[in-house]
């Protein structure tokens, strides 16, 4: 992998790191249920990406 690819992905790791954040935080915030569980399912699918961004490297 060239090191501008790994630039590359070490920026796009850094992004969703960012999303799983917000979205942990703003979930802890919601009072509305529907709403909330949506959030987490958004942070999940960004820890799914996450991971499968970190195993490239």
């Amino acid at each position: 992998m060239s090191p501008k690819e790994l630039l590359y992905i070490e920026d796009a790791l850094g992004h969703e790191q960012f999303l799983k954040t917000t979205c942990q935080e703003t979930a802890q915030k919601l009072q509305d249920e529907e709403l909330r569980s949506f959030v987490n399912q958004m942070y999940q699918k960004h820890q799914e990406l996450f991971t499968q961004l970190y195993q490239l490297v």
